[in-house]
């Protein structure tokens, strides 16, 4: 009779997987008896589990004598879901890990919308990095496509785990459940992409990192090619898939759930010895059918709504087809943002409001919401999306995604907590807390980010407006490059080009930009060489513009042997001999001989050693004149694309 009722069991928990359920089960036998004093206390303990986990907020950690049990329940878990879920894995361990000392089970349920961790052991786990042995529970239908389209497929699924990673380890929620991240991915040419993660928050950020980065590797060496995969391991969790499950997506419409695996793995589950002649000849074939069918049923609603949702707005419109695109709903960007009220703005730029708003994962987010009507800001915005969904770099800020809904244009960017740098460097205040440490760092991050956009990412981008405005500041004071509005991407094998009008702010664009449009990623280098001296001097190059500019300054304070007259009193305490090299830098990035201006990667160069033999650098640009001249000459002739001073002026766009 008992291996009757264990067959039982492991029919109904085959059909709760054909309703959508994703478990990850580990029971490792040993030598419990069920009369024994350990199963005796670990009933004890599981039958407050439930109930104490609720009353410590979604964590509990117990023990009694030999006896140490772990629950844990999703971030956002309603009560009663939280307490079912518990439950039932209690259920299963009691049921299918009758004999084992050890167990785990992430068990989950999408028609519940909860996700919950319940672990068994006969020591103390509390704060403890386990990272084995896993369970994997993975789609049985592959995705199916050309290797192209797969690698492509596979670069964006990368990207989605980075953004889902950093979600889950760097959240600064004050929740009891810390190490939590969702996100989900909208492709062009494939299902949309949805991804969780989570942690036992009893480790460290570096260990959830770890072991979210184990469940990853895992999966793409075993599984890599299915549509969609749970990873479990004792102290986290990691699933993605192509429809939003578990209710971490609740403001994207739910689709049918896709059918689960045929059974547990081997090693995931210790009664597959139990299956028999039986279960493979009734419910195997059965189950296959089922599988088969729902495969098919989800495969056309699928593609259905790829191509309805693709419709609204297509790769003609803003990218190639190919290109991946992340797309919010506005009802989630006003919930963001409390309807974007006054409260959490916290910016205004050229052609919008930018406001700070918090997703339902807890992430905190930028979300620059355009002007109505705004033609050229329909540019500055399609272009982001262009290019920033392509690029990943440290010290470049990173697009989230975009919504275009209506007449609303949005674009969501991580939040940087310290705003921009010319908050700090022309602040009297705030200046003091720019350390010449700090100062190298940035100087050092921002020439790292126009090296990867210059050489090393996959396109070939000139930003056109790098000014200490676009730099922003994360908690460390880690520079990111922003506002990618007016960048021109070049073919790989280009390295310079002519525009007719040229865009950018007074103070910051190379001359030869100005004058004859002449444009390559010297013009970026023009611009890095005055940022870096108004990192020196602290002074704004306004300050310096009706006159002659500061890159002119310099080089007349340098020519006189006077150039630490201009180092900002700040760094009173720094070497004068450390400062001046960089100085030297500056004056050679603004030279007005384009020829003779460095490369970004040579720049990184001389920044990080006092050994390495600078050349002298030669004439700094003086620009003032000829920037009235040209002003003028455009304004006489009715041209749109007019510079000014401080104002940001896109007339032209031109990725290909």
């Amino acid at each position: 009779m008992k291996k009757i009722a264990t067959i039982f069991l492991f029919i109904s928990l085959l059909f709760e997987t054909l309703n959508g359920v994703k478990a990850g089960f580990l029971c490792i036998n040993g030598t419990l008896l069920a009369n024994s004093s350990y199963g005796q206390n670990r009933n004890s303990v599981f039958s407050s589990l439930a109930s104490q986990v609720i009353t410590n907020r979604g964590f509990y950690n117990a023990s009694l004598n030999s006896v140490h049990a772990v629950a844990l329940c999703r971030r956002g878990y309603e009560r009663q879901a939280c307490i079912n879920c518990v439950e039932k894995a209690i259920q299963l361990i009691k049921n299918i890990c009758s004999n084992g000392v050890e167990s785990f089970n992430w068990n989950g349920d999408d028609a519940d919308h909860v996700s919950c961790l319940v672990r068994t052991t006969n020591h103390s786990t509390f704060q403890k990095l386990d990272l084995g042995p896993a369970t994997l529970d993975e789609s049985p239908l592959n995705i199916g496509s050309s290797a192209k389209n797969m690698t492509l497929f596979r670069q964006e699924w990368e990207a989605t785990v980075n953004r889902t990673l950093e979600a889950a380890t760097v959240n600064t929620s004050a929740s009891v459940l810390k190490y939590y991240g969702v996100a989900n991915a909208e492709f062009v040419e494939f299902p949309n992409v949805y991804m969780m993660m989570q942690c036992t928050p009893d480790i460290t950020s570096g260990e959830c990192k770890s072991c979210l980065e184990e469940c990853v590797t895992y999966f793409r060496d075993v599984s890599w090619g299915k549509q969609g995969g749970t990873v479990g391991r004792p102290s986290c969790l990691f699933r993605w898939d192509l429809y939003p499950f578990y209710g971490a997506f609740a403001n994207i419409t739910r689709v049918p759930a896709p059918p689960g695996p045929l059974i547990p793995q081997a090693h995931a589950i210790s009664v597959t010895s139990l299956k028999g002649k039986i279960i493979a000849i009734v419910v195997v074939p059965t189950v296959i059918n089922l599988f088969v069918l729902l495969g098919l049923i989800r495969a056309y609603r699928q593609i259905k709504k790829s191509k309805e949702e693709t419709s609204v707005w297509t790769g003609e419109d803003c990218i190639s087809d190919s290109q991946f695109m992340l797309r919010f709903d506005l009802s989630m960007v006003l919930l963001a943002t409390g309807d974007f009220s006054p409260e959490t703005k916290i910016g205004q730029g050229g052609f919008g409001s930018v406001y700070k708003g918090i997703l339902p994962s807890g992430q905190e987010i930028a979300v620059k919401r355009l002007t109505r009507g705004s033609g050229q800001g329909e540019i500055e915005f399609r272009n982001e999306v262009s290019l920033l969904t392509r690029l990943q770099h440290r010290n470049l800020v990173k697009l989230l995604g975009f919504c275009s809904e209506g007449e609303e244009d949005i674009l969501i960017y991580e939040h940087v907590p310290n705003s921009s740098l010319d908050h700090f460097i022309f602040n009297e205040e705030k200046r003091v807390l720019l350390t010449w440490n700090v100062r190298y760092k940035i100087i050092e991050g921002v020439a790292r980010g126009l090296l990867y956009l210059h050489e090393d990412s996959q396109l070939r981008i000139i930003h056109r407006d790098l000014k200490a405005s676009n730099v922003l500041l994360d908690a460390e004071m880690n520079p990111k490059v922003s506002d990618f509005g007016m960048a021109r991407l070049f073919n790989m094998d280009q390295t310079r080009g002519v525009t007719r009008r040229r865009v950018g702010t007074f103070g910051y664009m190379a001359p030869e930009y100005i004058k004859n449009g002449r444009l390559s990623a010297k013009t970026d280098v023009y611009s890095f060489g005055v940022v870096l001296l108004e990192m020196i001097t602290g002074q704004s190059n306004n300050n310096y513009f009706e006159a002659m500019g500061l890159p002119a300054y310099a080089w007349k304070c340098w020519v006189a042997g006077e150039a630490a007259s201009i180092i900002d009193p700040v760094l009173s305490r720094t070497p004068t001999n450390e400062i001046l090299r960089f100085i030297h830098i500056g004056l050679l990035c603004v030279q007005e001989n384009v020829a003779k201006r460095p490369t970004m990667s040579l720049v990184i160069q001389w920044l990080g050693s006092d050994t390495i033999v600078i050349p002298l650098p030669t004439t700094a640009a003086f620009t003032t004149t000829e920037l009235h001249k040209i002003d003028a000459m455009d304004q006489a002739k009715g041209e749109a694309g007019t510079l000014s001073l401080n104002k940001l002026s896109i007339t032209e766009l031109s990725p290909r």
